[in-house]
């Protein structure tokens, strides 16, 4: 029902920034929860950060003072800046949406590619 469609990853230097796109179409909600994910190779899937329409965020404690997301909610995309990446940062980064009122109702795009380089 929702489309997510991921941008913006690439190859980057240690120290180096970043920033991810993700354009949202479909059947979306204004309430809509929004956010990253990523899954480092031989890893689980872990949470990256969370955004409500809002503009309320959420985000993992690692990753909290060099990573900000923020959204548009008129043109239905979601932005994750990154910045002082690290070589452990890399890994495939999935951008998610999630219903308000359900919130095992979840999509996923097909993810992007961000890797480290020390």
């Amino acid at each position: 029902q929702v489309q997510l469609v991921e941008s913006g990853g690439g190859l980057v230097q240690a120290g180096g920034s970043l920033t991810l796109s993700c354009a949202a179409s479909g059947r979306i909600l204004s309430n809509d929860l929004m956010g990253w994910y990523r899954q480092a190779p031989g890893k689980e899937r872990e949470f990256v950060a969370r955004i409500t329409s809002g503009g309320t965020t959420r985000y993992s404690d690692s990753m909290e003072d060099r990573f900000t997301i923020s959204r548009n909610n008129a043109k239905n995309t979601v932005t994750l800046q990154m910045s002082n990446l690290k070589p452990e940062d890399t890994g495939v980064y999935y951008c998610n949406s999630r219903r308000f009122a359900d919130r095992s109702i979840t999509f996923w795009g097909q993810g992007t590619q961000v890797t480290v380089s020390s």
